[in-house]
């Protein structure tokens, strides 16, 4: 049976040539000897991938929660019921405490999440498709990024990827 794989084109640095900011961030933590872990909602995982894409990452990596439910929001990140029922999962303040629950649960320098409707279904009037929240927390703070307009599923995910690795770089520059 075959995989239908081409083992050249896996082989290709495809995740760093899509995310070239990437190598700039694992530049930064590694020389600023910094840790960080990921929570994910619509990118499932992709920014996990992208950061562990450079060779050297688990140095910095430490890992992460792809948090599609909110159950798992609640019970792995530690999100309040209430927060997610009041401001919903697509929201500013779900973001920002997921990336604190990460953080925290990990013992990490930085913590990232996303949150969005990634499309193409999904959205409502109020939360329509393109629709994302990307956080970046510290110890000293943090920063969420509304990121608003469908592009499309995929490129909605890449744009929040690429996002969530610049305010990783704010973060570990102490630029707030």
């Amino acid at each position: 049976m075959s995989t239908g794989l081409d083992p050249a084109a896996a082989a290709a640095p495809q995740l760093l040539e899509a995310f070239p900011i990437a190598a700039d961030c694992a530049e930064l933590l590694l020389a600023r000897r910094l840790t960080v872990a990921v929570a994910e909602s619509c990118t499932g995982g992709l920014l996990g991938a992208v950061l562990t894409a450079v060779p050297g990452s688990s140095a910095y990596m430490l890992g992460g929660v792809i948090a599609y439910s909110d159950e798992v929001k609640r019970g792995l990140l530690g999100v309040d019921a209430g927060l997610l029922r009041t401001a919903g999962a697509v929201s500013e303040t779900v973001a920002e405490a997921m990336a604190t629950g990460v953080r925290q649960r990990l013992g990490t320098d930085i913590g990232l999440a996303i949150t969005g409707v990634a499309g193409p279904d999904g959205g409502t009037r109020g939360k329509p498709v393109g629709l994302v929240f990307v956080a970046a927390v510290t110890a000293s703070g943090g920063r969420t990024v509304r990121l608003d307009g469908d592009l499309g599923r995929e490129a909605n995910r890449a744009r929040a990827v690429a996002e969530a690795l610049a305010l990783c770089i704010e973060a570990a520059e102490g630029r707030r």
